[in-house]
């Protein structure tokens, strides 16, 4: 019913088209990337645009970072996606130049199970805390995406292709979060936390 009422209200109605039209680019875009994948394989901007969006622990990752920014951070809501696409781009460097990480496929499945718990439990840490824990989740992605990196490509442009397929995915999950707490309700922030952390746990069974 309160969902029903705010709706009726035009200025609602005309915040939550904008919320779409600024969230379903986000989710189309993948498939949209992945048309033209292999059409040219030294574009490495493609290649690493494209390869956070291949994976659904580095989607769900990736999304669970924008939607604990927006639940846990809402005044700085946009540092700790910032933090993580700068440490990201260092992980990135590891990885190409094959400096052995042990814990980066560990961190990236631990990263769904805590940070889908954090968003569960409506779990705020204090700031330095939090960056320290999304900085080392962010090495072990960035590393993996380092890692990957196909031989025949540009270092410089397929980085920056995965950290711009990261901050769009940040950005994503920071508009879930906002359409969920402004027109429909919290506990849905709290429910995709279980799915991400459900999800972590499961790959960590594996």
């Amino acid at each position: 019913m309160a969902f029903t009422a705010r709706m009726k209200n035009p200025i609602s109605q005309f915040r939550f088209s904008r919320l779409l039209v600024l969230i379903i680019p986000f989710w189309i875009m993948p498939s949209l990337v992945f048309a033209h994948t292999g059409a040219d394989p030294h574009n490495g901007w493609l290649h690493g645009f494209s390869h956070p969006l291949s994976g659904l622990d580095h989607v769900l990752a990736m999304v669970a970072v924008g939607l604990w920014a927006a639940q846990a951070h809402s005044r700085i809501i946009w540092l700790i996606p910032l933090v993580f696409v700068m440490v990201m781009g260092l992980g990135g460097l590891l990885g190409m130049i094959t400096l052995p990480i042990a814990f980066a496929e560990y961190g990236i499945t631990l990263s769904l199970f805590v940070l889908g718990t954090l968003l569960a439990c409506r779990k705020h840490l204090p700031l330095s805390a939090s960056i320290i824990l999304i900085g080392l989740f962010a090495l072990s992605h960035g590393y993996a995406h380092g890692n990957e990196m196909p031989q025949n490509v540009s270092m410089f442009p397929y980085a920056a292709g995965f950290m711009l397929a990261t901050m769009l995915l940040h950005v994503c999950g920071i508009g879930l979060a906002l359409l969920f707490r402004n027109f429909i309700s919290v506990s849905w922030i709290r429910f995709s936390g279980i799915i991400i952390a459900f999800y972590g746990g499961f790959l960590m069974i594996q």
